[in-house]
């Protein structure tokens, strides 16, 4: 029961964090008319034609600087400092690092012509 209240709430949390314009919107939507009437800047300027639009502005670059903000935190948080303490040594073993030598031999195919089949040369 525990594991799945939780699940919810992160659940609700990332929604939360990733819709946050959505949920200005739907609250401006949701209260246009109390905004238009109080909360606008422009409400005295009828011509202007605002309706609350300048306060629905203002907090959708809020919530945008505060996600950014957020961001930047997080981050932050993820930035480590790694130090090297000891330092390793890398030796190479002469015997297990051997040439093989292949025989090539320098024959042209009987099927092929000498002037189109050129292999690389050796030496």
């Amino acid at each position: 029961m525990l594991q799945r209240i939780t699940a919810y709430l992160l659940i609700f949390s990332l929604v939360t964090a990733n819709f946050s314009r959505f949920f200005v919107y739907a609250g401006f939507e949701m209260n246009r008319n109390y905004i238009a009437t109080k909360l606008c800047e422009n409400r005295d300027k009828p011509w202007m034609h605002c309706d609350g639009k300048c306060y629905f502005m203002k907090k959708i670059k809020q919530a945008e600087d505060k996600q950014a903000s957020d961001e930047r935190q997080s981050q932050k948080s993820l930035f480590q400092e790694v130090y090297v303490i000891s330092s390793t040594d890398v030796k190479f073993h002469s015997s297990l690092l051997q040439v093989i030598s292949t025989p090539y031999l320098k024959t042209v195919p009987a099927d092929r012509p000498a002037t189109i089949f050129r292999p690389p040369q050796l030496g």
